[in-house]
């Protein structure tokens, strides 16, 4: 099962802050938990887990799990509501996409609700808190093997 392509698990702006970030919204798990939990739930499947402040390299990673990944799941945070040069770099994706976020952006204030990431992500996902990031990963192994 070497062969396996990585699960690209993509985390944007101030996520690296997890934990002491708004906690009544966000809760106090760390994204290093989080990491621990996406690779336990990714079995044998390489993981390739990442965060960044950068809308730069946040799309360079995109390219790079275009020509390297299985499937992503991306927490975009800001951008999400933000990038069309994200949307635009997602597009050339071929395998499944989650969108991520902890909170139920919806329920959230307006500027939350217009999502770029959702015009060409595969799912979303919304509101499960950190926990809902291993159940990601799941979902996301289902659609990989979906085709």
């Amino acid at each position: 099962m070497t062969d396996l392509k990585p699960l690209y698990i993509l985390n944007g702006p101030n996520l690296n802050r997890l934990g002491k970030r708004e906690p009544e919204i966000y809760g106090h798990t760390t994204l290093a938990e989080i990491e621990g939990w996406c690779r336990e739930a990714a079995g044998t499947r390489p993981v390739e887990f990442r965060q960044t402040n950068s809308e730069e390299r946040l799309i360079e990673w995109v390219h790079e799990a275009i020509d390297e990944g299985s499937a992503i799941i991306i927490n975009p945070a800001a951008f999400t509501f933000t990038s069309i040069a994200l949307l635009d770099a997602l597009k050339m994706f071929k395998g499944p996409i989650i969108e991520f976020h902890i909170s139920n952006v919806h329920k959230r204030e307006p500027i939350y609700h217009r999502s770029y990431v959702s015009m060409t992500a595969t799912s979303v996902m919304a509101g499960l808190g950190a926990t809902g990031y291993p159940i990601a990963v799941k979902a996301i192994e289902m659609l990989i093997e979906k085709g």
